[in-house]
């Protein structure tokens, strides 16, 4: 009688299997240009805890504002007192009709990036998103975060054009969302 060695079977997800797309989707680096967005001034001045920043270097709100209970700044001096629906001063003063600091779920003052690409895909700090489609959304269409690249007065705008960030965005997605390391 012959012995027979036993056979194992490996049964492997579709996904790994088709077309090598498992090792390219698990890319840590796809969110590399959107840290250098997220991270730039002007989304990082209004991601803060008690007040916004101003300018590339980050300095205190001048005149000095506080966040405020909801984010809206004081009672006595809310953020609409001098920011208005668009920038005015010939752009000193930047606008939106929503202007507010982000909430403080939101916060990335202080966060690496490996720290902030976990929080944006997190529902209890990304602003209740729970898909990545609905983060693309949000980074897409909302007025604050279009006035990055509409700044006014001379401000730097982030490094990728809106397209391109939205292309970053979606590839990210596509990826699984992956994270950068520490």
């Amino acid at each position: 009688m012959r012995a027979f060695a036993p056979l194992i079977v490996v049964v492997l997800p579709i996904a790994a299997c088709s077309r090598g797309e498992a090792a390219q989707t698990a890319d840590p680096a796809s969110f590399d240009p959107i840290a250098s967005v997220v991270m730039h001034p002007r989304c990082k001045n209004c991601h803060q805890d008690e007040s916004p920043r101003q300018t590339d270097a980050a300095i205190l709100h001048r005149p000095l504002v506080v966040r405020g209970k909801d984010g809206h700044g004081a009672p006595t001096q809310p953020c609409q007192t001098c920011h208005q629906a668009t920038n005015t001063a010939d752009g000193f003063v930047p606008g939106v009709a929503t202007w507010e600091l982000a909430p403080l779920s939101m916060l990335w003052e202080g966060r690496t990036k490996q720290q902030i690409c976990e929080q944006m895909k997190d529902p209890a700090r990304n602003g209740g998103r729970r898909t990545g489609e609905e983060i693309i959304e949000h980074m897409k269409a909302d007025p604050l975060v279009l006035w990055a690249w509409t700044p006014g007065a001379g401000r730097t705008t982030p490094p990728l054009s809106h397209e391109k960030f939205v292309q970053a965005l979606e590839a990210w997605v596509s990826a699984g969302m992956p994270c950068p390391k520490a």
